[in-house]
């Protein structure tokens, strides 16, 4: 029997205005159904999603997309949005899947605006097209753009841009309409000032002040029942059409209708602020039962609701069943290791503070780990820019800030790097997450972290090879100021992914070094750039950065078998500097230098060994370039935008194999 005959109909939001008022509700359920289903099949942004369902359902039920222009932020919260616009089969069958992202994409839909990942840009992205808007209208007496209506929440607000947007809209003017998603969530939970403020307009039914809105010079409408399909309906028909920026400020439930089950043995419940209940970090059990009644909105009252079970930082992403069992990804897996050796310090030095820039849990700082942590850590929100100029004040006051995210999600402080962080020569400690390349999607790929950091001025980007050599580098980048050996500024690490993970957990796949590998004996400046020569040999050299050194190792294990060379191997460690000493050493003996790297290679890291041996030639007695420079290939990622491609694909399509380098040793000797 076909569980969603409704939402199986809708094939744009036409469909979705020609409905009966009658039938909305269950429409709504069918979305909830579909939703904790694709959740336990594909897993996703699920709880954002869950709390969104009946906003959307109204959204396209008043406005008219894509002549009225909806910009979602974070837009993770559009998977609503794309069932509505043609898209349901993408999440009621699984040989669809994999035909939309996870984001707003305008290659997939008209009614999507941007490709849209990270958060609190939605304000500002419609400011612009509002601007265009009214400067046709006022040029030509009309416009092919409506309302203007900007989609932002579940912990978006708190970024800084956020706030430029809101600003930017209150002195612009004109039709635009901003829904505030406020699920009183974040990725984890909700961060900053604001969030008082906040609550005391939800206990007061929008009365309240002060109230940040208005503050700002904007209009201001309040909307308790956030799940209730009616009360959005009749909220957004109010303002459509409006002369004026306003925010309708709207009280919905995150993971509405999400029932979490036992994770590892540990029940995840509801999120609260003041609990020190277990969580799931991310990683939710999905064994749990979709009920024959799914939670709608008439089952929960927001204004004095208990917390419900999807309200916990368990429902933001959810794995499918079929990643039950398995084991920890490198992100949590190097991250509990850090934290695991930061903890035991906190208790004599007061000055020691991780921060997470609200995505704690996939980073593997457990809820467990920020109880016991107290004071030591800050969850900073959803800002990234103000976390990195926050720890280098923490710094400059003689604290040991380490700041902890993701590599896509660091590329938003970028300012923040050079000028407070770099120029200043602050001391932090920067903790790099999936960096390199990775299946993730377009909008979350770390393969543009090297060539970010490493050509930052006064920074030292390290890339370790173990779990041994992360741990001898955040011992050392966390050296207490003016101690033996420390460094003078800021240090980045590179948090191993998953080549080096697999090669630690399988020791064959370190053929030269084994699982014993080599220890670094010399922690300090000169130690720490000074590359590691882990087999010496003649012809060809192997250079494998970071994730890929294990590739190194199997390459040169493939020349001994096929070719009977034994090829010279180097764990660079790090790719701030070169090390002439290495590299003039390796000149005589090697024909053929081959750089590794799982990264983008223009302006990344083999391109400076290439560059060094062009601008350095040997000079004969007749100051004559002679034949000792060697040839170099560089081996690693296109300049490009890859979007959930498997890493083994991407690693094919880059050369980064065993045969590609083979093949290209082959056509060289």
């Amino acid at each position: 029997m076909n569980s969603t005959p409704l939402l199986r109909s809708i094939t744009s939001p036409a469909d979705v205005k020609t409905l009966p008022s009658s039938q909305l509700k269950e429409l709504c359920r069918e979305i909830r159904i579909t939703l904790l289903k694709y959740g336990h099949e594909h897993g996703g942004h699920i709880g954002s999603n869950l709390g969104m369902v009946e906003a959307t359902v109204a959204l396209h039920r008043v406005f008219d997309s894509p002549h009225d222009r909806i910009v979602f932020d974070v837009s993770h919260q559009s998977y609503v949005h794309k069932m509505l616009t043609g898209r349901a089969l993408a999440y009621l069958e699984p040989e669809h899947f994999n035909e939309v992202t996870g984001f707003t994409n305008p290659d997939e839909s008209e009614h999507d605006q941007f490709v849209l990942g990270h958060t609190g840009t939605s304000i500002s992205l419609a400011c612009g097209i509002a601007k265009t808007r009214n400067a046709e209208t006022a040029s030509n007496g009309t416009s092919g753009i409506g309302n203007v209506v900007a989609v932002i929440g579940d912990g978006s607000l708190s970024s800084g841009v956020a706030f430029e947007g809101l600003n930017n809209a209150a002195e612009q003017g004109g039709n635009l309409i901003i829904i505030f998603n406020d699920n009183e969530m974040s990725i984890a939970g909700d961060f900053g000032g604001m969030y008082g403020p906040l609550a005391k307009l939800r206990a007061s039914g929008g009365t309240a002040q002060p109230n940040i809105f208005n503050a700002f010079g904007l209009d201001y409408r309040y909307v308790e029942a956030g799940n209730d399909v009616d009360a959005l309906i009749a909220a957004f028909e109010e303002v459509r059409d409006i002369n004026h920026p306003v925010v309708v400020h709207i009280h919905t439930l995150k993971g509405a209708g999400y029932e979490g089950e036992p994770v590892n043995g540990n029940a995840s419940r509801p999120f609260q602020h003041t609990s020190t209940t277990d969580e799931a970090e991310g990683i939710v059990s999905t064994n749990n039962v979709l009920h024959s009644e799914p939670w709608h909105s008439d089952h929960c009252n927001l204004s004095d609701h208990e917390p419900h079970e999807g309200q916990c930082e368990a429902s933001h992403w959810q794995n499918p069943d079929a990643s039950l069992g398995r084991p920890e990804d490198p992100r949590k897996y190097y991250g509990k290791m850090a934290m695991a050796a930061l903890e035991p310090r906190f208790a004599s030095e007061p000055g020691l503070v991780v921060i997470s820039p609200a995505t704690p849990g996939s980073n593997g700082i457990t809820h467990e780990f920020r109880e016991r942590a107290g004071a030591h850590y800050v969850d900073t929100g959803i800002t990234e820019s103000h976390a990195v100029a926050f720890a280098a004040g923490i710094a400059r006051a003689g604290g040991t800030p380490v700041v902890a995210t993701t590599a896509s999600f660091f590329q938003r402080a970028y300012d923040q790097f050079f000028q407070e962080m770099s120029l200043n020569r602050s001391r932090v400690t920067v903790l790099d997450f999936l960096g390199g390349l990775s299946g993730s999607d377009n909008t979350h790929s770390g393969a543009y972290d090297l060539a970010m950091f490493a050509n930052i001025p006064q920074v030292t980007m390290l890339a370790p090879t173990s779990g041994r050599d992360f741990l001898d580098d955040l011992a050392w980048a966390t050296l207490p100021a003016g101690a033996a050996g420390a460094p003078d500024g800021a240090v980045v690490i590179r948090v191993p992914g998953e080549g080096i993970l697999a090669a630690e957990r399988d020791s064959s796949l370190l053929p030269i070094t084994g699982k014993h590998g080599t220890v670094r004996s010399d922690c300090t400046l000169d130690g720490m750039l000074a590359w590691r020569v882990n087999q010496q040999g003649s012809q060809v050299a192997l250079l494998g950065l970071g994730n890929t050194y294990p590739l190194a190792e199997r390459a040169a294990a493939a020349l001994a078998e096929r070719h009977g060379i034994t090829a010279t191997v180097i764990d660079p460690k790090q790719c701030t500097s070169l090390d002439t000493e290495a590299l003039e050493s390796l000149r005589k003996r090697h024909p053929l230098i081959i750089t590794l790297e799982d990264g983008q290679l223009e302006g990344g890291w083999g391109e400076k060994i290439t560059a060094y041996y062009a601008n350095h030639w040997q000079r004969s007695a007749q100051d004559k370039p002679t034949a000792r420079n060697p040839r170099v290939l560089n081996f690693g990622a296109t300049k490009e935008f890859t979007d959930r491609v498997p890493l083994a694909e991407l690693n094919d399509r880059y050369g980064l194999t065993v045969n590609s380098i083979m093949a290209a040793v082959t056509r060289c000797f």
